[in-house]
């Protein structure tokens, strides 16, 4: 499914300044799957009922639980959900109910609080949230009472803006300081590390191979436009590495420290055209692509699309996912944020749409049970993607 353009994600004027062991990867071997990301490819509608289990929590709405519904990490008690406006909340709620379990704002200067919000890991073995602050080059660590313990601090040169839980010891992230390096040689440079969630040291390198940058960044004069593409995706308690400076997509197995060669696209110049992944299931694998153009009078670009592989036809598709709790089945987002476990993405329902939609009885099953209590100023609802068993 094509997207409309996406608006910029960041513009810097460069005027003004731009502020363990080693994986090798397996082979590439011929059964690999290629994906041509320049083709036309057949349209093909998907029933997301078909191939993945729904579940749709309500998140509590009183005075102190007032959100915009978006969720950082969900656990198998917990579901922590933050504002986009950088207000500091970070909201616990019960991850089966929705009830709201605690609000937590640890906003400000000093040494044991957070400035911006840049991602959230949750860890319910330690009971433990990890807040990742990128201004601060900083990951602060709290108790799930909001109670500060210690704080992680990058190493030199390193910028993270999304981590993710690996396994008891480390978090798992991406090193965004080569933004600006686009189209210099890498040398021994690693971008995706394990990181201590004691001291934030990196712990190991996961070293994917390539030799010249390729970054989602378009330059023109003094502006710079620069795209997010996500480049860790977690899938089933492993994850999917994204370097848009190689052509293949690797698979991580986090308890076996192994990387292997997953997806490749073909090669692409003028424009680069990256390629990531969203949902996999054993039948289906969602990507998105997005072209390394921009338009700086009009202050948009990094246009995406959506593209899906269909393991059992062998056939690249590009897919539309209908919910069929709506009536008038409405489109469901397969790149989204995706989780570990038995969660394989959400997605965010504005309560005023759902109580729209139930007015006009165009809700179906579960959903509309859902809806029928709420009113237009209520929290959003969470809709939950899970495999199916």
């Amino acid at each position: 499914m094509k997207k409309e353009t996406t608006i910029l994600t960041i513009i810097l004027l460069m005027a003004a300044g731009l502020s363990g062991c080693k994986h090798s990867a397996a082979t590439i071997e011929d059964k690999l799957v290629t994906i041509d990301v320049t083709a036309h490819h057949p349209e093909k509608e998907l029933i997301l009922q078909d191939f993945m289990d729904v579940e749709y929590i309500p998140l509590e709405t009183n005075d102190e639980f007032i959100t915009q519904g978006g969720v950082m990490a969900i656990g198998n008690q917990y579901i922590v959900v933050i504002n986009w406006n950088n207000d500091g909340n970070i909201f616990l709620f019960d991850r089966h109910t929705g009830k709201g379990i605690r609000k937590i704002n640890r906003k400000g200067q000093g040494a044991e609080e957070y400035s911006y919000i840049n991602g959230i890991v949750l860890d319910e073995d330690s009971n433990e949230l990890f807040v990742n602050s990128t201004s601060s080059k900083k990951i602060f660590v709290y108790d799930l009472a909001g109670n500060f313990k210690r704080s992680l601090v990058y190493e030199e040169g390193t910028e993270y803006l999304n981590i993710f839980n690996c396994d008891k010891n480390n978090l798992i992230g991406y090193d965004t300081s080569g933004t600006y390096k686009d189209g210099e040689n890498k040398g021994d440079k690693s971008f995706h590390a394990l990181i201590s969630k004691q001291d934030g040291s990196i712990t190991d390198k996961i070293l994917i191979p390539f030799d010249v940058i390729k970054a989602p960044v378009v330059k023109e004069g003094e502006g710079v436009a620069v795209g997010l593409i996500p480049n860790i995706l977690p899938s089933r308690d492993n994850f999917f590495l994204v370097e848009t400076s190689s052509d293949t997509i690797y698979k991580y197995v986090s308890k076996e420290k192994k990387l292997s060669p997953f997806i490749v696209k073909t090669p692409t110049e003028h424009p680069v055209i990256f390629l990531t992944m969203g949902v996999v299931t054993d039948r289906y694998y969602f990507m998105e692509t997005t072209k390394r153009v921009f338009d700086f009078e009009k202050r948009r670009g990094f246009p995406t699309s959506d593209l899906m592989y269909d393991k059992e036809e062998n056939k690249v598709y590009d897919p539309t996912v209908l919910n069929d709790d709506f009536v008038k089945k409405q489109t469901v987002v397969m790149t989204s944020k995706t989780f570990n476990g038995e969660i394989a993405a959400c997605q965010n329902l504005a309560a005023h749409s759902l109580v729209e939609a139930y007015e006009n009885n165009e809700l179906k099953g579960k959903l509309k049970e859902v809806a029928a209590g709420l009113d237009e100023e209520s929290n959003p609802v969470i809709m939950l993607m899970k495999y199916k068993n």
